[in-house]
């Protein structure tokens, strides 16, 4: 299976379990790995052939700006289940949410969550 990586968009969401973190919001980080083949656009030069990131992009940004979680086990989850429903051509998706500064006392650059979602 050949992959399109979509290394670290950047978003600033409301999701988390504290009440400051869905009223004040904050930076999320979420890269893609999207399973499929790209022989055909590979051969035709035609984008109608494969997933356009920039499509799959707004996708994301819709559901972290826009919906909210308390969990980014969640927002990971429904990222998943957007992409796999909204492009039939993606058979497998690696969804990683990171969030550089959770409200956790101590040192530390960030948490984040991976998850692996197929048909």
């Amino acid at each position: 299976m050949d992959k399109i990586y979509m290394n670290e968009l950047a978003f600033y969401g409301y999701h988390g379990v504290l009440p400051e973190e869905n009223r004040l919001g904050q930076a999320f980080q979420v890269s893609l790995t999207l399973g499929l083949s790209t022989k055909q656009a590979g051969l035709s030069d035609d984008v109608a052939d494969t997933v356009s990131y920039a499509d799959v992009y707004e996708t994301v940004k819709e559901i972290t700006e826009k919906k909210r979680f308390k969990l980014i086990e969640a927002l990971a989850e429904n990222i998943a289940h957007r992409v796999l429903t909204d492009y039939p051509l993606i058979e497998e998706v690696i969804v990683k949410v990171i969030k550089p500064n959770p409200p956790i006392a101590g040192h530390f650059h960030s948490v984040a969550v991976e998850i692996t979602r197929g048909r």
